[in-house]
């Protein structure tokens, strides 16, 4: 681990949680390293976040991942906390072409994709990671899930099946990290998170029907720093009106 200022490595940094989780944590005194597809946001977001570094990274692609981690270690060091954020199934306001429906009217690439970005990207952060972690002894690796990861709807075929699958693997590794002293947890967000796309298309909703990236933020910051007498897993959080 670095003996500077810990590190955070967060993909998918939008508009919504992956920026306001790169925000608290750099409130809390970490440098973060900011992921993301587009170098516009990234730059905007350094300029905007002390100690904060921004790399365009494609996380479907194996070889970008590699590349993309080699870079934030010789520039930034080994990151004590990796908070996966990015997710194959929407891209900015446009849901992918095929994403949406039955197993049958799917497009399969569309399912190949979304476990590539969701699932396989998981694991080759993960490996990458985990094992200055483990000789450290402590490090923190948390995921971004939704509701999709715990049921499958008939129009999320090509998506569902890919959240599930990522649960479960970080099931997987925090039963076996977390005797090493890493804390692994999967955070279901069961909400439309409040961004300008959905406010657009959800304009009828009241305030209170979307939940706030800044509170999923905090919720992240609360996971990464708990007590190892007392570690979570999984983690629901939703609006208080939200009916589940």
């Amino acid at each position: 681990m670095s003996a500077a200022k810990p590190l955070a490595l967060i993909t998918g940094v939008g508009p919504g949680t992956g920026a306001a989780a790169a925000r608290r944590f750099a409130a809390g005194g970490y440098r973060i390293a900011m992921l993301a597809r587009g170098a516009g946001r990234l730059k905007e977001l350094e300029a905007e976040i002390p100690g904060s570094r921004g790399y365009v990274c494609d996380v479907s692609d194996e070889d970008t991942i590699d590349a993309t981690i080699n870079a934030i270690r010789s520039e930034m060091g080994d990151p004590d906390v990796l908070i996966h954020n990015a997710v194959g199934g929407v891209s900015g306001s446009e849901v992918i072409e095929g994403v949406l429906g039955n197993f049958l009217d799917i497009e399969p690439a569309a399912l190949e994709y979304n476990f590539k970005v969701n699932t396989m990207a998981l694991l080759h952060f993960a490996r990458h990671v985990a094992p200055a972690m483990v000789t450290a002894g402590r490090g923190v690796i948390l995921v971004t899930g939704n509701t999709a990861a715990t049921r499958g709807k008939a129009a999320f075929a090509s998506f569902a099946p890919t959240k599930a699958a990522q649960r479960i693997l970080a099931e997987t590794m925090a039963r076996d990290l977390g005797p090493k002293g890493v804390h692994v947890a999967y955070v279901v967000i069961d909400a439309v998170i409040d961004v300008p796309w959905t406010r657009k298309a959800y304009s009828a909703q009241p305030e209170d029907f979307f939940i706030q990236p800044t509170a999923i933020a905090e919720e992240l910051w609360h996971l990464a720093h708990q007590d190892r007498s007392a570690w979570s897993f999984n983690v629901e959080v939703r609006p208080f009106r939200e009916v589940w």
